[in-house]
Parts: structure tokens; sequence; C-alpha cells
């Protein structure tokens, strides 16, 4: 009688796995609110799940990246950082600017993640923040860290 259950039982667990993968693919749209406005990113909302360069609070900042090569130079080994990095698609790479999407292993869940390349002041200004969700485990953080240690160390 148990075996007869575990099938069907498994089979609309995994039904119900990939029907919820696909909703929250469905309900995380992207945020018109990407990309640099006057040299800076939009603010970080007051939730955890988001780290800035140009956020002031504690719980929200991270320091800037500097570079002291050419802007190309700092622009293609922040490239070659991004893509070797599981799970990301860049969405936009413009002379000054990179927008990347990063997805969580299991539910797929998107971060984004953007680059800001102030060539006058050699510095490389960040933002990694969750689409949906409140708290993110410190995900977003770890993320950007590991990307500056690379980046540091020459890709």
């Amino acid at each position: 009688m148990m075996r007869k259950l575990i099938v069907p039982i498994l089979v609309v667990v995994l039904v119900g796995f990939f029907v919820l993968r696909w909703v929250v693919q469905k309900v995380s749209p992207v945020p018109q609110s990407l990309g640099v406005e006057n040299g800076r990113f939009s603010p970080c909302p007051s939730s955890p799940n988001c780290v800035s360069t140009f956020a002031s609070d504690e719980p929200h900042h991270i320091d800037p990246l500097t570079f002291s090569v050419s802007l190309p130079e700092a622009k293609v080994r922040m490239y070659n950082v991004i893509t070797a990095m599981p799970r990301v698609h860049v969405i936009s790479n413009t002379p000054n600017y990179i927008h990347a999407e990063y997805r969580s292993a299991l539910w797929r869940f998107v971060d984004d993640v953007e680059f800001y390349f102030d060539e006058e002041n050699g510095l490389i200004q960040m933002k990694s923040a969750s689409r949906l969700g409140y708290a993110d485990g410190g995900v977003n953080r770890a993320r950007m860290k590991k990307i500056a240690a690379q980046f540091e160390n020459g890709g």
C-alpha cells in the first residue's frame, strides 16, 4: 500500500517544485530603478537584501573598488570575474556600466548586480539587490566580497 503512494506523492512534489520555480521567475520583473543617474545608483530599500557602495548605513554599505589600470582594462577584468561565477547573465555592458543577473541555485531567485566605473576617480561603484523577499541571508554581501577579492587579485 505504501509503495503505491510513493510514486504519486513524488510526482506531486516534483511538479509543485517546478511550478513554484516558474511562478518565482514570473513574479520578479526587472526593476525600473536600475542604472546610473547623476553618477549614482538608486538607493537600497530598507530591507536587508541589498548592499551598495552609495549606502551610508552600515547594514547596506560596502566599499567601492579602486582601479589604476585603464577603464577598458578594469572593465575586462571585472567582466571576467563576473562571468566566471555560476548562474549569471550579463544584461547590459556599456562603456562605464555593467548590469548582471544572478540566480539562486534552487528557487532561481534573481539578484540584480550593478557596477559603475567612475573613471575620473578610479572607482568601481557596486550594488547587489534581491528582487523578491525581505532578507537574503547575507548572499548579496558575500557575493560582492567574493567579486571584490577576485577583482583585486587580478581576476
